[in-house]
């Protein structure tokens, strides 16, 4: 890669930035918006033809809300994924009937034996996200692994937890 792409990025960068993070933090908040808006110009630094391009802010802007889509979507997923903490944490009223209670004490260890029988690394990222409440970006962080591989894991976990309870 030539000298010119970087330098060419980071003007783009210094001077697009304030409105690009504005934009992201309406969207999505400022938190994730900084992660967001770091990975626009990872991606745009990555594009091979960025010479090509004849609207560089306008293409960072596409960059962006495809980055928002995608983020959306995780975050869709993971919500959908992790509605089983309403199951650990609604155990039923002492005056239940007792089947219900029975029921409810299956499903846990069923639930309890499908997370012992996850791969290491799987284990660990789901029980990091769910009796934790560690974020996926601090999660690979802490394991030394990419968001996305942790997410993999993640959803593996999910489904196999799902599964166990189907």
């Amino acid at each position: 890669m030539s000298d010119t792409k970087p330098n060419l990025i980071r003007e783009l960068f210094e001077r697009n930035k304030r409105d690009l993070m504005t934009y992201l933090s309406h969207r999505v908040g400022r938190d994730d918006a900084s992660d967001l808006l770091q990975e626009t110009f990872v991606r745009a630094l990555r594009y091979r033809n960025f010479g090509a391009v004849a609207d560089p802010p306008a293409f960072l802007q596409r960059i962006a809300v495809n980055l928002m889509t995608d983020h959306a979507r995780r975050r869709r997923t993971e919500a959908k994924h992790l509605a089983y903490e309403s199951f650990l944490d609604d155990y039923p009223a002492n005056d239940a009937p007792a089947d219900e209670r029975v029921d409810h004490d299956r499903r846990r260890r069923q639930l309890a034996a499908a997370i012992d029988e996850l791969p290491a690394r799987c284990r660990q990222v789901f029980e990091l996200s769910a009796f934790e409440d560690v974020p996926i970006s601090e999660i690979a962080r802490r394991l030394g692994i990419s968001e996305r591989m942790a997410r993999q894991h993640l959803s593996l976990a999910m489904r196999r937890c799902w599964a166990a309870l189907a």
